[in-house]
């Protein structure tokens, strides 16, 4: 459809109810204005349309009036009038029907103003608490629940202040330094408080100005915070602080605000009949909290799942398959919170080895785990990440919750098997078989259960194959440089995929199928389901 056609079309369809162009926007959509008629309603109300040329982003559209009778903070309607309708992402326009998913947009918008007006809609306020609590920046890395004073951290990032409270300076200070932010000798007074009440704003009087408005809105949502807030803000005027922070912990987000008292103001001399708090005139600023701590990161995307954080964890063979898994494991949460990730690897990175490696041609000849975890540093800088440039039958791994063969190499991985058995440490396995055909992972958490020297013998007898048919031999490389398996990245994705997989269900406490197999040849066909193989009668590891 013809784009100036379908614009023409729907100012056409607008104007039949009521709208009229009336020119561009500064961003080049189009402007209409008309009235806004919730359903049943006996009158609109004053309001723009902005329509997107292309037809991609939902109609914007906002209300030139606020009623009057409405209170001060109303869910899904900003302090300019702009109205939130439907949140983006949620619905797919149909850039080829412009005219009904445009009208439909305007219908929404109406049926959501008709709630608005009859107060249906109040709860959505908590769900929307941010909308109406915004202001200065200030990020939290905390991993501990203490309570009570704080360490403020004030940063220089761009000739402009930033605060980051924190119970590890320098855990922090290494993140700052990552952010090429400049730590100062700056600090501000800060308290955490917790509430058990999810905030949201006051309908009549916002957003607070003061002291007294913040307690007085406190007192409707948690009156014991209400007196916290209250007690740790004479304290700072107690401590002759010019400011302090007040960070409130409460159920799904965490909020806060900033005081700033008044020294050149006199103190008068009354009675003591007469004295009020002066506290509730001083001015506040709401901040807007944003969480980095590490757990915060590695739960962000996994909210009802156990992440790695607080795990100690071993991957061996930091190759092409443990490049890509590290990373995942990492991101995961591995290294945080007391936590550790140990990465062991003696061989260096070689110009052979980058078309399919995690690390790239910065880190030529380097060793892999020690770039390995310096990348990682770099990326989670929270993190402790171990680098072990050693064969692993001469490292020493100490304690570990989990033991990760990412080698691809079956005799070493029967050594690991036979040296390391489930009575000590849990052990996966992953691997990539024949020329990227297909990957597979085995977790063995007890005895009974078969260990990767097991599957060894299986398949000899052709039990728990990967495919039916016989793995293709192909072999590439010539000369000085050896012969190779030929396979690409994205195989080696998969398989530190598959690994990642069975890490997550395993500190979920999660272990079957303890082997799990991906087919990556299409033109293969499965032989083996996810299962879980007993340990094999003619394993020399298991029978010993």
């Amino acid at each position: 459809m013809n784009s100036a056609a379908a614009v023409a079309d729907v100012i056409e369809a607008f104007k039949q109810r009521g709208f009229e162009f009336v020119g561009k926007t500064d961003d080049g959509w189009f402007r209409l204005h008309g009235r806004l008629m919730p359903p049943q309603a006996d009158k609109g109300w004053p309001c723009e349309v902005h329509l997107d040329p292309t037809f991609f982003d939902l109609p914007r559209i906002r209300l030139l009036e606020i009623p009057h009778e409405l209170p001060a903070a109303v869910p899904h309607l900003g302090a300019d009038g702009g109205l939130c309708y439907l949140a983006k992402g949620t619905v797919v326009l149909d850039i080829y029907d412009p005219v009904g998913q445009s009208l439909a947009c305007l219908q929404r918008a109406a049926v959501v103003f008709g709630q608005i007006m009859k107060g249906e809609m109040i709860e959505a306020l908590a769900e929307e608490f941010f909308a109406y609590w915004h202001g200065r920046l200030c990020f939290v890395d905390m991993q501990g629940e203490d309570l009570g004073r704080q360490n403020c951290i004030v940063a220089q990032a761009n000739g402009s202040p930033l605060w980051f409270i924190t119970d590890n300076e320098d855990r922090t200070t290494e993140k700052l330094k990552s952010l090429g932010y400049q730590v100062t000798d700056r600090t501000v007074l800060t308290y955490r408080v917790k509430t058990g009440a999810q905030p949201r704003p006051l309908t009549g009087h916002w957003p607070p100005e003061t002291v007294g408005d913040i307690l007085a809105w406190q007192s409707t949502l948690d009156p014991r915070c209400r007196r916290k807030i209250h007690e740790r803000i004479k304290e700072g005027e107690r401590e002759k602080a010019n400011g302090v922070l007040i960070v409130i912990e409460s159920p799904l987000m965490t909020y806060g605000f900033v005081v700033f008292y008044d020294r050149q103001r006199p103190v008068k001399k009354s009675k003591l009949a007469d004295r009020r708090d002066s506290s509730y005139e001083l001015k506040v600023v709401p901040i807007s909290v944003v969480r980095i701590d590490d757990r915060y990161l590695a739960q962000r995307n996994m909210p009802k799942l156990k992440t790695l954080a607080g795990k100690k964890i071993a991957v061996v063979g930091c190759g092409t398959i443990g490049g890509y898994l590290s990373d995942m494991l990492v991101k995961a949460g591995a290294g945080t919170c007391g936590g550790k990730l140990t990465l062991v690897d003696f061989d260096c990175l070689l110009p052979q080895n980058i078309g399919r490696h995690r690390l790239g041609f910065p880190d030529l000849l380097s060793n892999k785990a020690e770039a390995m975890a310096k990348e990682f540093k770099r990326l989670a800088p929270g993190s402790e990440i171990r680098a072990l440039p050693v064969d692993v039958r001469q490292a020493k791994l100490g304690e570990l919750d989990l033991l990760i063969d990412a080698t691809g190499e079956e005799s070493l991985g029967h050594w690991l098997c036979g040296h390391y058995p489930p009575s000590t440490v849990p052990m996966l396995s992953v691997w990539i078989e024949g020329p990227g055909t297909a990957v597979r992972a085995l977790l063995r958490m007890n005895a009974s259960g078969a260990c990767y020297r097991c599957l060894w013998h299986s398949n000899r007898r052709g039990e728990f194959r990967s495919t039916i048919d016989s793995l293709p031999a192909i072999l590439a490389g010539h000369g000085c440089e050896g012969l190779y398996v030929p396979f690409p990245a994205s195989v080696s994705v998969h398989a530190a995929s598959l690994g990642a997989e069975l890490t997550l269900d395993w500190v979920n406490g999660i272990y079957t199928p303890a082997l799990r197999t991906r087919l990556i040849d299409r033109a293969q066909q499965l032989a083996t389901p996810d299962c879980d193989p007993p340990r094999d009668r003619e394993c020399p590891l298991c029978n010993s």
